[in-house]
């Protein structure tokens, strides 16, 4: 056999591919061996070609994400805003497959692998042929990945039909395997993205609602309602207290921007209150130092909450505003009541006398900040069944809106 080298006419590589024979192609990691993925003799022949163990299954290659619904089954949305994310590009995106997936493929699983190379010519190719592509990289097993077609006629010149001259493959790197068919989503190969990278964009799609509001207002209430749509629920608050607690780097630029206030690792609040109410310049310093620590961590815990599968997720603030919090919210919504109403409130659950309840209200911002900031209001001056219902409805127009 004599293996032909294509640089221009990928129609002689598609008629190739689609009559079941085997094609190098180029992609921006390494070179992949090709043939059609819904052949099982093309794709036996590749596995006898590489001498690839068979219990190993393959992945796909497609030109786009509509490929996810014509393969396979039961797809989050999730995958797809990963693919819109990362295709064409580096990344492997594990699903349960069809059954017009030949078992050869899945090497006697339930899933297969789709990947979007991005590659001019192999993109190309995959329009032209109308198939999928069986594509492991194009190396005998254990040889390490060819980058160039030269490298690839090196291990299997007169063994395959054709190899697609692309020039040298820019990354050099295995695409990044992620299973998607359950959760938790799963890294299988972290290769040419890091995982980190991954679960960004994942958290990226997430809904996040913010929710904020001055005192006795009932943002409980609000917060605990999201609980019905499988909503995760950050409190800042209680984040920053964990963070005194847990985080040291914390700890030592407290200590260092306010000395004396950490001893034997633990912060002295009294020491901490007496520098920084005192003077408002030392009280924004703290502001940013936590403001920054907190929101770390609640990126990190929506990373988390999104590779395991998760949609929704609220972030509970009293500074989401001010903090630059507001910014990471597709929604924020203050919650809102009269006066009187709050004055009762804040009296019954802090057990305090009405003079401190209406200093407390007066010391918070207007109502006027919230309207002005926020791009939702709930106000809580009916019944609490009244104010959970309104909750609801206001939910659903954002998770689906």
């Amino acid at each position: 056999m004599e293996t032909k080298r294509i640089t221009d006419k990928i129609e002689d590589a598609a008629q190739i591919i689609r009559a079941g024979g085997l094609v190098a192609v180029p992609t921006e990691t390494v070179y992949g061996l090709a043939g059609n993925g819904l052949n099982e003799k093309a794709v036996s022949e590749i596995y006898e070609v590489k001498g690839r163990p068979a219990v190993k299954p393959l992945s796909l290659m497609v030109p786009d994400e509509s490929a996810m619904e014509l393969y396979c089954e039961d797809v989050p949305p999730q995958a797809h805003a990963l693919a819109k994310r990362f295709w064409p590009g580096p990344l492997t995106i594990v699903l349960k497959a069809k059954p017009e997936i030949p078992s050869i493929v899945l090497a006697g699983g339930t899933t297969v692998g789709l990947r979007c190379p991005d590659h001019p010519l192999t993109l190309s190719l995959l329009k032209s042929c109308g198939l999928p592509l069986a594509a492991p990289s194009a190396n005998p097993s254990g040889e390490p990945s060819p980058k160039t077609a030269e490298q690839v006629l090196g291990y299997f010149d007169g063994r395959i039909d054709a190899v697609i001259d692309g020039g040298p493959c820019g990354l050099g790197r295995e695409s990044t395997l992620i299973d998607m068919s359950r959760t938790p989503y799963r890294i299988l190969r972290e290769a040419a993205l890091h995982e980190e990278t991954v679960a960004e964009a994942l958290a990226e799609n997430l809904t996040v609602i913010g929710i904020t509001g001055p005192s006795g207002c009932g943002k409980t209430t609000a917060l605990q309602e999201l609980e019905g749509f499988d909503t995760l629920v950050l409190d800042c608050d209680k984040i920053y207290h964990e963070l005194l607690e847990s985080n040291q780097a914390l700890l030592q630029e407290l200590e260092s921007a306010f000395p004396g206030t950490v001893i034997n690792g633990k912060l002295d609040r009294r020491a901490l209150g007496r520098i920084v109410f005192a003077d408002a310049e030392k009280l924004a310093l703290l502001n940013r130092i936590t403001h920054r620590y907190v929101m770390d961590e609640t990126e990190r815990r929506l990373r988390a909450f999104a590779m395991r599968g998760g949609l929704v997720a609220a972030i509970d603030a009293v500074e989401l505003i001010s903090a630059g919090m507001a910014e990471r919210c597709d929604a924020v919504v203050g919650v809102l009541a009269d006066e009187e109403i709050r004055v009762a409130r804040i009296m019954a659950r802090d057990g305090i006398g009405r003079e401190a309840a209406l200093a407390r209200i007066r010391s918070q911002k207007p109502d006027s900040y919230y309207q002005t900031n926020c791009t939702h209001l709930l106000f809580n001056n009916a019944d609490r069944e009244g104010f959970a219902a309104a909750c609801r409805q206001l939910y659903k127009e954002i998770y689906h809106g």
